[in-house]
């Protein structure tokens, strides 16, 4: 009897190990960089380049986290076809991009937002506003720029469609 109990003890230990390393497996992400990073990859291999601008308080930005950000196609759109840039608008890092130093000036101000992201998700006829997305071409010249919630539908068929120009506030 003890020997059966032993026995038996092994086997599900065997089968949760099993399950935990089946589920390690099939778990996918969005393999997320900085700019830093981002400044790195670009000199060793030119790729396109998808940019989340968000912010902790950004209500559609978490949405898509939870949904858009977790649909297998996109995913593995993103990590074979993009390098996939995440930045919080409102950080206070000092970006070294290129040959340029990039800083919040408005750190101390209300809505924050990093000279990047101005440069970048700013437009000039509307205030600053998230969601923001880049989309841009390997030579990372800007071919698109969305301002709203995306699902999974409608990023898959911007990011796929790269022969296409959407150029302008969409």
């Amino acid at each position: 009897m003890r020997n059966l109990c032993s026995l038996f003890f092994l086997f599900i230990c065997a089968l949760v190990v099993n399950i935990n390393h089946v589920n390690a497996q099939t778990i996918k992400e969005i393999n997320w960089i900085n700019f830093s990073q981002l400044n790195d990859s670009l000199k060793v291999k030119p790729k396109k380049v998808f940019i989340d601008f968000y912010a902790d308080w950004c209500t559609y930005c978490k949405e898509m986290d939870k949904t858009t950000f977790k649909k297998d196609e996109v995913i593995d759109l993103l990590n074979r076809e993009y390098y996939a840039v995440k930045m919080n608008v409102e950080t206070r890092d000092t970006i070294v991009f290129g040959d340029q130093m990039f800083v919040n000036k408005r750190q101390h101000k209300i809505n924050p937002i990093h000279e990047i992201a101005q440069l970048m998700a700013g437009r000039s006829d509307k205030p600053f506003s998230l969601p923001a997305y880049v989309v841009l071409d390997k030579d990372f010249v800007a071919q698109a720029r969305y301002f709203q919630f995306l699902d999974d539908k409608a990023l898959v068929n911007i990011l796929s469609d790269s022969n296409k120009k959407y150029l302008g506030s969409k």
